[in-house]
């Protein structure tokens, strides 16, 4: 090429090619985020891609990113997604500068993969596809338009773009932003509704007062809903609308159901306080809480089915097509699980899982608290498989005896003298009796328990130390009402939970 040869005849570098790719994506994206937003909030393509590979991620993987991500696991996986999408649009964008066709091609399979993942999804409506097509429509008359309006110019230099094509560009990037705003606008208008609960009829009196007023650090008697540990592979949190939501109990029963949401909150609805752990929390983890709940115990809603003879478990789905697989003799004996419809003395929080979810004592979540509930099918282990059994975890898993230590917290720099360590305890079915505290080698000493709300409930302790000089290891363990301590043998969480003893590090100075 020479400089006097006309402008349209230089070569596009390859920069501004990735730029008009990236554009393009950005801008079909948030179209399609704003579609979805409007039709089915789950098919926007990066959280409807997001979702199939949280689906195929292997169990270790998956184990490793809550041990090292713990609840921002989801915005990671959403913005690699979204990165890998960047990049092969950039990468679109690049080859279309060369070979417009294969750079439209590439730019198409993106959004056809997308696609796919929408209609590959547990719950996909007819309207799936719509936000993929919506993108590869937007995006790719956006690669052509910005094509045509960003070309070198006299007397630019080769790749400048001219006032048209900056205000093209412009104008994407405004686009955009503005249709991805709009999409995010609506999705949080999809509040939660406002229901009222009904009065119990069966009540608990009023939970006693912690002992965290007194000890700072050591974590509320009762958990705020806002606190509450939230583990679960949802991208984005169902919003299940109160008046169109019912609950289907079928399978091996005699006289399989229906219930709406109103029918459900006319039958009598109990108390529970019930403290409930993730089966993914390491020992001494976060993924631990504890909350006064109100639903209908579900042995009531299994004694109106009339359960067959030979049924072994109960394969629960929620809305956004998640299975869970619970023992049915945990969802039908003494224990009160409930189908619950109130959290704390108000209607659940939708990210925990309104406005019906099961929650199972003595289990690990993942094995008995389905979130936004809608169906309960009693079957056997053999005919029917949930998503973590297909995953290799285990099939009935109780929760372990287990203390963790809250203050002092790992690594803290302590100032020499009277100090509290403090934290909580839990043996879910069969509560705790004793907590003790060993300083670096020496003797075990007891802590002072705080409140006792039942067999289901955490409790709280704490033990003054006179805290010296020096680097010190505490150690925590609890002991439950069968006499038994926990364990010193150390376990994964994978792939019925985790086990040994807490131990952290502090130094006084």
């Amino acid at each position: 090429m020479t400089g006097d040869q006309p402008a349209h005849a230089r070569r596009t570098p390859l920069w501004v090619g990735a730029v008009r790719g990236l554009l393009a994506a950005g801008l079909g994206t948030a179209a399609a985020h704003l579609v979805a937003a409007l039709t089915e909030p789950a098919a926007s393509p990066v959280l409807a891609v997001g979702s199939q590979v949280i689906d195929a991620t292997p169990t270790p993987v998956k184990e490793w990113a809550v041990a090292t991500f713990g609840t921002a696991d989801k915005p990671i996986l959403i913005g690699s997604v979204a990165l890998v999408t960047l990049l092969l649009a950039a990468g679109a964008g690049v080859l279309h500068t060369r070979r417009p066709l294969l750079g439209y091609g590439l730019l198409l399979a993106v959004t056809v993969l997308a696609a796919a993942a929408e209609v590959a999804a547990p719950t996909a409506g007819v309207l799936a596809p719509l936000p993929a097509l919506v993108a590869a429509v937007v995006g790719l008359a956006t690669l052509s338009g910005l094509a045509r309006a960003w070309r070198p110019g006299e007397p630019a230099q080769p790749g400048q773009p001219t006032r048209r094509g900056l205000l093209a560009v412009g104008g994407v990037g405004l686009a955009a932003t503005a249709l991805g705003g709009a999409g995010e606008v609506v999705q949080r208008r999809r509040a939660t509704p406002t229901v009222a609960l009904p009065d119990p009829a069966e009540t608990l009196p009023p939970l006693p007062k912690g002992v965290e007023s007194s000890y700072p650090g050591i974590s509320s008697f009762r958990t705020p809903s806002t606190s509450f540990y939230r583990i679960d592979t949802a991208l984005t949190v169902p919003r299940v609308d109160p008046e169109s939501w019912t609950l289907t109990i079928d399978g091996d029963v005699d006289n399989p159901f229906t219930l709406t949401f109103d029918e459900l909150l006319a039958m009598d609805m109990v108390e529970r306080d019930i403290t409930m752990t993730c089966v993914s929390n390491p020992v001494g983890g976060p993924y631990v809480g504890a909350a006064r709940w109100l639903g209908v115990p579900t042995r009531v809603l299994l004694e109106r089915a009339g359960v067959r003879s030979g049924p072994d478990q109960v394969l629960s789905t929620s809305d956004d097509g998640m299975t869970i697989s619970t023992p049915l003799q945990a969802l039908t004996d003494d224990r009160d699980a409930l189908v619950a419809v109130g959290m704390n003395g108000e209607p659940l929080p939708a990210q925990h899982g309104f406005p019906v979810r099961l929650v199972t004592p003595r289990l690990f979540g993942f094995v008995g608290s389905t979130k936004w509930l809608t169906r309960m099918t009693v079957t056997t282990y053999a005919a029917e498989s949930a998503y973590w059994t297909d995953r290799d975890w285990a099939i009935d898993a109780p929760v372990h005896t287990q203390a963790r230590i809250d203050t002092p917290a790992a690594l803290d720099t302590l100032e020499p003298g009277r100090r509290i360590v403090g934290g909580v305890a839990w043996a879910q079915g069969r509560g705790i009796t004793r907590v003790e505290v060993r300083v670096d080698d020496g003797e075990w000493q007891r802590a002072t328990l705080g409140p006792d709300a039942g067999i289901d409930y955490w409790r709280q302790w704490y033990l003054p130390w006179e805290a010296t000089s020096g680097r010190h290891e505490l150690t925590v363990r609890a002991t439950d009402a069968d006499g038994e301590t926990q364990t010193t043998d150390r376990a994964e969480p994978f792939p019925s939970g985790a086990t040994g003893q807490h131990r952290i590090i502090v130094t006084v100075s």
